[in-house]
């Protein structure tokens, strides 16, 4: 028989994850101080050398009888000789304290495994579940958790109505960190601890540092609050939180965001007289692409109409990749609805705000420049006036990545068929392969278009050879970039998806000894 397999003719325990809370043993509730009472084993977490909280806030439940099991984890925010490192260091504690478990459970007797706050709200409990659960019965009792606390020690008002509350580590990238906070309502961001520098500076960029609560030891006797603009990093403990509370995001109950907030960490704004941001009486409205992914593709024109403007309008990852700061409010929406967002910043323009709608690549090619021209047809925006900024479209970085496939004429087409027929499609492809002008294609599949890859293909093998180079560039620019070079004859249709671009050569494309493509820029008739 196996160390932790159930003896012969003995029933297994049960294993009960229990929260007891944030710090106060009154806010236990009464089934988990019914099961903590009643435990024949009582185990928790803590951390080397310290007391452990969980255990703390339930001391006069264990019965005096109780096994008691101490996991005590080998490193938290320190070093480790593991050749695995941290992660590897965590993963043998927790296989190595689930089999301490287990062998109770297998001996029948019943364990009670405590956890501050709730167990499966960023507890250590969760992966003694995942290891045990499938083997012995489990039950798992709740607990209220910091936040609640937190909010209730601040008095502050969370989320009201339809607002969106969303829960954050203090881990995240600076960065990352910031978008998520200016993009939601009320907010917690827990772990905080050394992070505090880079929470506050993420909270100040999002515009949210004013109405922060920062909150420490929620429910205990030490506990204490202020707000977080007045709290000195170097006394910040890991076990804190801040609470940003819904309300301060609005002015008004109808969910108008509140006046821009301008701070030190705030871009500065250029006083030259010829800036970008010099408004027509009737308002300006910027249209600008951020290239393919890279910031160092990013012009200077479009880094300064982003640093000067209070609203960023477009499809949510695009929106994604501006930088949050103090007074930027984001405007995320999903795909296919180009001109309904348009309207949207419009509408903005027209209310006196400094608005810029954002492309990936170019906004001009296959981007939001023409929806934004489609919905200004509409007179009520007669006295906008829209400015296009130019951005590297992905076919520019696919064609640099390969070489110069793109060095004479050719012409560039979009396989999708929601904005128009198939047939015009086809036609088009035809009329290009006839001419023989190198082809770019955009969108060339997706979930729901899986056949026009090869349709395309088949197009234009009726005027190239199958020997025709061409140039497969998926997330050019990002990390995940793949430069393929294949022939029309061998392209794995199948592989190709929304992330690739295609370049197919003219009759005249060539390809090096080194695999660079190139054509050239004059024809032989």
């Amino acid at each position: 028989m196996s160390a932790g397999s159930p003896a012969a003719g003995v029933a297994p325990g049960r294993l009960y994850g229990v929260g007891v809370g944030p710090g106060d043993p009154e806010l236990l509730t009464l089934k988990a101080a019914r099961l903590i009472g009643a435990a024949d084993v009582v185990a928790f977490h803590a951390g080397r050398g310290k007391e452990s909280n969980a255990r703390r806030i339930a001391a006069d439940l264990i019965p005096v009888g109780a096994i008691e099991e101490r996991l005590e984890y080998p490193v938290t925010t320190g070093v480790t000789d593991h050749p695995g490192g941290y992660a590897g260091a965590i993963a043998d504690f927790y296989e190595r304290s689930a089999q301490r478990l287990a062998e109770h459970l297998a001996a029948g007797r019943d364990v009670v495994l405590l956890s501050e706050g709730d167990p499966l709200f960023y507890g250590s409990f969760m992966y003694m579940h995942d290891k045990l659960a499938p083997r012995f019965d489990t039950e798992i009792v709740p607990g209220i958790p910091a936040f609640a606390a937190a909010t209730a020690a601040a008095a502050t008002p969370l989320v009201r109505q339809t607002d969106v509350l969303t829960v954050l580590p203090g881990t995240l990238p600076e960065p990352e960190l910031a978008r998520r906070l200016a993009d939601t309502d009320g907010a917690i961001i827990m772990k905080l601890g050394r992070n505090f520098p880079a929470v506050r500076r993420a909270l100040e960029a999002a515009g949210r540092l004013e109405g922060a609560v920062y909150v420490e030891r929620a429910s205990m006797t030490t506990e204490q609050f202020h707000a977080v603009a007045e709290v000195d990093p170097a006394t910040v403990p890991y076990f804190s939180l801040i609470v940003v509370p819904g309300d301060s995001r609005h002015s008004d109950p109808t969910g108008r965001r509140s006046a821009p907030l301008v701070s030190a960490g705030a871009p500065e704004v250029s006083s030259d007289p010829a800036s970008v941001m010099e408004a027509l009486p009737g308002g300006v409205l910027h249209v600008v692409g951020l290239g393919p992914g890279p910031d160092g593709w990013l012009t200077p024109e479009v880094s300064q109409v982003l640093a000067e403007v209070d609203h960023v309008v477009g499809y949510a990852p695009y929106v994604n990749r501006v930088p949050q700061r103090a007074g930027l409010t984001r405007h995320s929406s999903g795909n296919t609805v180009e001109v309904d967002r348009a309207r949207l910043a419009l509408d903005l323009v027209v209310a006196g705000e400094r608005v810029a709608v954002v492309s990936g690549g170019d906004a001009g090619v296959f981007g939001m420049a023409a929806a934004v021209f489609e919905a200004a047809e509409d007179p009520a925006y007669a006295g906008v006036d829209i400015r296009v900024a130019p951005g590297v479209s992905a076919v520019q970085a696919v064609a640099a990545r390969a070489g110069a496939p793109i060095g004479a004429d050719f012409a560039v087409v979009s396989l999708s068929d929601r904005l128009k027929p198939w047939e015009v499609v086809e036609h088009r492809l035809d009329a290009i392969a006839a001419a023989d002008l190198v082809l770019a294609v955009y969108n060339p599949a997706s979930r729901s278009r899986t056949h026009q890859v090869a349709d395309a293909r088949n197009v234009l093998l009726r005027h190239r050879c199958p020997e025709t180079p061409v140039v497969v560039g998926r997330d050019v620019g990002r990390a995940e970039e793949s430069l393929t070079v294949t022939t029309l004859g061998d392209l794995d249709c199948g592989a190709v998806d929304m992330k690739c671009l295609l370049i197919v050569g003219a009759s005249g494309t060539r390809v090096t000894d080194t695999g660079r493509v190139w054509s050239p820029r004059f024809v032989t008739a």
